[in-house]
């Protein structure tokens, strides 16, 4: 489920939200056929993709990095064709049906920002990507971190994926319930998106106030929204 959340509404964003901004005929005309239903609050996109959008607009291969932890490699998903990246790469092209698109799957479960950044330059910056998409703070959460140290080095590595030329989007914790039970996950959410605003990035709020999961649950699906039984009661 967490899966199919994350590439429909990340996809709903990036087809529907700011690419307007450089391309709004090429995207007006390709994402007519979206089938995505989604609050426009949730996939608005504050800052726009320069790149991503003339690269659309001249309709050249659009690479598309994703890089994080286990809910970006995989972790729960039933194959490689369900982890969030490879639904994401397939929702594109259903809206793109013209664009050649490639989403690549960065991600390695247990790591936190300073061991994928270890990797950016094999991992990253080697695909010469158009877009990264971040996701972040899920294993500092879990296992501890300190604010001031943090919020420096996210902002260092919006820096060199922007010093690559590469459009930002950040991507907050997974929404889990051994996430959000951590008192912490508040003070990350709001560092990452602190971090994102000095950098002029766009966050996408996976787990901030449970709004991507309410709407999906609650006000699609109608199930109540109250703990785990919940969130264990979903499926792909």
């Amino acid at each position: 489920m967490r899966h199919r959340i994350c590439s429909v509404f990340v996809t709903g964003a990036l087809a529907l939200g700011s690419l307007f901004a450089i391309a709004p005929m090429a995207v007006a005309a390709e994402a007519s056929v979206s089938h995505c239903v989604a609050p426009a609050d949730l996939i608005r996109l504050d800052q726009p993709l320069r790149r991503t959008a003339r690269r659309l607009a001249s309709h050249k291969l659009i690479m598309i990095v994703a890089l994080g932890s286990s809910s970006t490699a995989g972790a729960g998903a039933s194959s490689a064709e369900t982890t969030y990246p490879s639904q994401l790469m397939v929702e594109l092209t259903q809206r793109f049906q013209t664009q050649p698109i490639t989403v690549l799957n960065r991600g390695i479960s247990g790591e936190r920002a300073v061991d994928m950044l270890a990797r950016f330059d094999k991992s990253v910056s080697a695909e010469r990507p158009d877009l990264v998409l971040w996701q972040v703070g899920t294993n500092a959460v879990l296992r501890g971190y300190e604010h001031s140290k943090s919020i420096l080095l996210i902002r260092d590595g919006i820096r060199r994926m922007k010093a690559i030329g590469a459009d930002v989007v950040l991507i907050d914790p997974q929404f889990a319930p051994k996430v959000i039970a951590k008192p912490e996950i508040e003070d990350m959410v709001d560092l990452i998106s602190s971090a994102a605003t000095q950098e002029n990035v766009y966050v996408f709020h996976l787990c901030s106030h449970a709004a991507l999961a309410r709407h999906r649950w609650h006000a699609i699906r109608g199930i109540p929204f109250t703990g785990r039984a919940a969130y264990e009661r979903l499926e792909l």
